[in-house]
C-alpha cells in the first residue's frame, strides 16, 4: 500500500468509527425525544439531502482547490454536527445537527476521488478494496464501542464519535499530501456540471445503477435497528454488536477475497456477483423468524454488500476521465445521496405502516432492477462518450 493510500485508509477507517458508533445508536436516541419510525426515517433522510445539496459543490471545490482541505472541512463539519447532537434538547435539535452534518459530509466522495487520483484505472478495484476495508473495520470498531458506551448513556458514544472524528481531522491535515495541481483544475457551476455528466449516456447509466444500488442498502441500513428490536427484541448494545460482527464478514470480503475475485471475473460481473447475494441475503432476513436464522441470513448479506461497495465504486470512477474525477465522484456522491435520502423514508414508513418484513423485501426488488441495469452497461462505452472538454463559466 503507498503512503498516500495508507493515510486515507487511517482517515477514512477513524472517520467510520466515529460514524458506525451513530448508526445503530441514532433510532433508540431518537425514540427518546418521542420519534416514530417515520420521524426516524427522516432523521436518516435529511443528512442524505443536505448532502445532496452539497456533494455536487464539494466535488466541484475539490477539483479546484485540492481533496485535502475540502476532506478537512468535511471532517470538521461532522465533529461540529456530534457535538450539537450529544448537547440536543429536543427532537428539531437532532434534525439540524443531521442537516449541518450533511452539508459538509464529502468525506467519502471526496476520498473515493482523491483514491481514483493516485491509482491507474485497472487498480481501482483493490485500491477501493483497501478503502472497503476501512469501511468495514470501522463498522467493527464503531458499533461494538457504540453497544459498550450506550450502556453509560445515549450520549456517551456521540461524545466519543465526535473526539474520533476530530481525530480523523487532525490526521488529515498533518500527513494527506495533495493530488490536485490548482493551477491545472478546472471549474465550473457544480449542477450545471452534474447536468453535463447526466447527459452522457454511459454515465447516465451508471449512475442510475448507483442510485438503486444505494437505496436499497439505505433501506436495509436504516430499518436495521428497529427491525432487529421489533422481531428479536434487541436493544442498542445488542444491535451495535450484530453490526460489528456484520463488519468484520465484510472487511474480511473487501480486503481477502475482493482482489483476486475482481481479477478474474472484473468489475462489472462481480458487482453483478455481489446483487445476486445481497438480495439472497435480505430475502432470507426477510423470512428469519429467529435470531440465530436471522444471523445467518447475514452472511450472504455482508458477502453482497463485500462484492459490491468497491466494484461499485470502480465502475464510477471508470466512467470518467483522470481530470473530472471529483466531479464524476461527486455526481455519484449526489446520486448516492438521492438514495440515502429516498430509503430511509420508505423503509421506516413501510415498516410503520406495512410491518417489519416490507422493508427488506422492496429493497431485494430495487436490487433486482439494479442488476438488470447493470446486464447492458459498458464501462467503454462510458469512457468513450466523455468529451473532451467540460462545461465552463
Amino acid at each position: 500500500m503507498t503512503r498516500p493510500l495508507l493515510i486515507i485508509f487511517l482517515t477514512i477507517f477513524v472517520n467510520l468509527v466515529g460514524f458506525g458508533i451513530i448508526i445503530p445508536l441514532l433510532p433508540f436516541y431518537a425514540e427518546t425525544f418521542g420519534a416514530s419510525p417515520l420521524a426516524i426515517g427522516l432523521l436518516f433522510a435529511v443528512f442524505s439531502v443536505a448532502q445532496l445539496v452539497a456533494s455536487p459543490a464539494l466535488g466541484n471545490l475539490s477539483d479546484r482547490y485540492g481533496r485535502r482541505p475540502v476532506l478537512i472541512f468535511s471532517l470538521i463539519g461532522t465533529v461540529v454536527s456530534f457535538v450539537m447532537m450529544a448537547t440536543a434538547q429536543s427532537l428539531v435539535m437532532l434534525f439540524v445537527a443531521r442537516i449541518v452534518d450533511g452539508l459538509s459530509g464529502g468525506n467519502i466522495s471526496t476520498a473515493r476521488a482523491y483514491v481514483a487520483d493516485v491509482t491507474e484505472p485497472k487498480d481501482r478495484a483493490r485500491a477501493f478494496g483497501i478503502i472497503g476495508v476501512a469501511f468495514g473495520l470501522g463498522f467493527i470498531l464503531g458499533p461494538a464501542m457504540g453497544g459498550l458506551l450506550s450502556r453509560i448513556s445515549y450520549t456517551a458514544p456521540i461524545w466519543a464519535a465526535a473526539a474520533i472524528t476530530l481525530l480523523a481531522a487532525i490526521m488529515a491535515w498533518a500527513w494527506l499530501p495533495e493530488t490536485v495541481h490548482r493551477t491545472t483544475a478546472s471549474s465550473g457551476m457544480p449542477f450545471r456540471n452534474l447536468g453535463t455528466l447526466l447527459q452522457r449516456p454511459g454515465l447516465r447509466r451508471v449512475l442510475v445503477i448507483d442510485f438503486f444500488y444505494w437505496f436499497s442498502f439505505a433501506v436495509f441500513q436504516t430499518t436495521f435497528a428497529l427491525f432487529a428490536a421489533r422481531r428479536f427484541g434487541f436493544d442498542a448494545p445488542q444491535t451495535g454488536y450484530l453490526f460489528a460482527g456484520f463488519g468484520v464478514l465484510g472487511a474480511v470480503v473487501q480486503g481477502v477475497f475482493i482482489r483476486p475475485i475482481v481479477h478474474r471475473l472484473g468489475d462489472k460481473s462481480t458487482f453483478m456477483a455481489g446483487l445476486i447475494f445481497t438480495a439472497l441475503g435480505l430475502v432470507s432476513a426477510t423470512l428469519s423468524h429467529s435470531a440465530t436464522l436471522f444471523v445467518v441470513a447475514l452472511v450472504p448479506l455482508a458477502l453482497g454488500i463485500g462484492f459490491g461497495h468497491p466494484t461499485m465504486s470502480s465502475l464510477v470512477s471508470r466512467a470518467g476521465r483522470a481530470d473530472e474525477q471529483g466531479r464524476v465522484q461527486g455526481a455519484a456522491g449526489a446520486m448516492e445521496s438521492l438514495g440515502r435520502a429516498l430509503g430511509p423514508v420508505w423503509g421506516n414508513a413501510s415498516l410503520q405502516r406495512f410491518g417489519d418484513s416490507m422493508p427488506y423485501l422492496s429493497a431485494a426488488a430495487c436490487i433486482g432492477v439494479t442488476l438488470l441495469l447493470s446486464l447492458t452497461y459498458s464501462v467503454t462505452d462510458a469512457v468513450e462518450t466523455a468529451p473532451l472538454t467540460v462545461d465552463r463559466v
